[in-house]
């Protein structure tokens, strides 16, 4: 199969996905009268639930991972394939729950993005953005399979993304980090009131250097960018 082809497929696993857990999700709120999830106390009803929520993220992960594994010929390729599933199954989630209605209204809508670790919070833009970053290096990395050139981050480059992965993971998580800071054990009944766009923002601006730098490869070639930072 072509890297194209490869890479349509890994779309396509990952729409009908987004399409499946954005309807269950519509479900299941319906169920409890919970379509909104900024609201208090927004984890599972039930605490006997928190748990299968977190194994049931972790499950995403695999199977996303499984997907990019399947597709890929390589290291480079499917940790490639797997950031195109990862994000394209995170926007388009959000999009179908739109579709479906009546919530999000707005790309500002604060979501429950994930409890691994602990409570990820945020508006939606914030995590739609850095989805959008990976599928844009995914294709990089494609593309760059499809012409036979090997392009890759460089060590720099993976370091800036890493720093900014890891603030953007504190601003998702500061609220809950706090808690836990003074005390508090109901992590649940969480509820942040504001984005620290000050550190997002920055941190959005290092995750973004590693797809500049796979950009400018392709164009320019790989002499013209520096030496790549992890072997084919």
């Amino acid at each position: 199969m072509k890297h194209w082809a490869r890479w349509t497929a890994v779309v396509l696993f990952a729409t009908a996905m987004a399409w499946m857990e954005a309807a269950t999700v519509v479900y299941l709120r319906t169920l409890v009268g919970r379509l909104e999830p900024y609201q208090a106390n927004p984890l599972p009803i039930d605490p006997h639930l928190s748990w299968v929520e977190v194994v049931r993220e972790a499950a995403t992960l695999l199977m996303l991972g499984t997907a990019g594994w399947l597709a890929g010929r390589n290291g480079r390729s499917r940790f490639a394939y797997f950031l195109l599933a990862f994000g394209v199954w995170d926007i388009l989630y959000y999009v179908f729950l739109a579709v479906i209605g009546p919530w999000p209204r707005t790309v500002v809508d604060w979501d429950i993005l994930f409890l691994i670790p602990l409570p990820w919070w945020g508006p939606l833009i914030a995590p739609a953005s850095i989805a959008a970053l990976m599928v844009l290096g995914a294709t990089c990395v494609v593309l760059g399979e499809e012409q036979g050139r090997k392009t890759w981050p460089s060590r720099r480059a993976w370091t800036l993304n890493l720093t900014g992965a890891a603030l953007a993971l504190g601003v998702f998580m500061q609220d809950a980090v706090l808690a836990l800071a003074t005390g508090s054990s109901r992590l649940e009944a969480v509820l942040p009131t504001t984005f620290n766009w000050p550190v997002f923002l920055p941190a959005l601006a290092m995750m973004a250097v590693p797809v500049v730098e796979l950009a400018r490869q392709l164009l320019l070639g790989p002499t013209q960018t520096g030496e790549t930072g992890i072997a084919a």
